[in-house]
């Protein structure tokens, strides 16, 4: 599945600050847009939210950008959708 992706790099934390379906997250990072650092922890976080490993999330579009096309292998759309709307209840609690 493809993700659109909106980098804040540099904030006070990881987390997903907004999501608009199908495929659109807005994330903030702590890691700062620089010597790649960003890019690598957004790829690590994305592993833990969607709980696959690293290898299996590929930046297609966007590397030194705050826009960014992901593809996340092994997992489908639909249930993509599920576990973004699930964590996204999580951070709300």
């Amino acid at each position: 599945m493809l993700l659109e992706i909106k980098v804040k790099p540099g904030s006070s934390e990881d987390r997903i600050i907004q999501f608009r379906e199908p495929n659109f997250l807005e994330i903030s990072l702590k890691a700062p847009p620089e010597k790649n650092k960003a890019n690598e922890r957004l790829s690590q976080f994305l592993s833990k939210v969607f709980k696959i490993p690293k290898n299996q999330v590929k930046i297609v579009k966007g590397k030194t950008s705050k826009n960014k096309i992901i593809k996340i292998e092994g997992i489908i759309e639909k249930e993509a959708i599920k576990i973004i709307k699930k964590t996204l209840e999580k951070i709300r609690e």
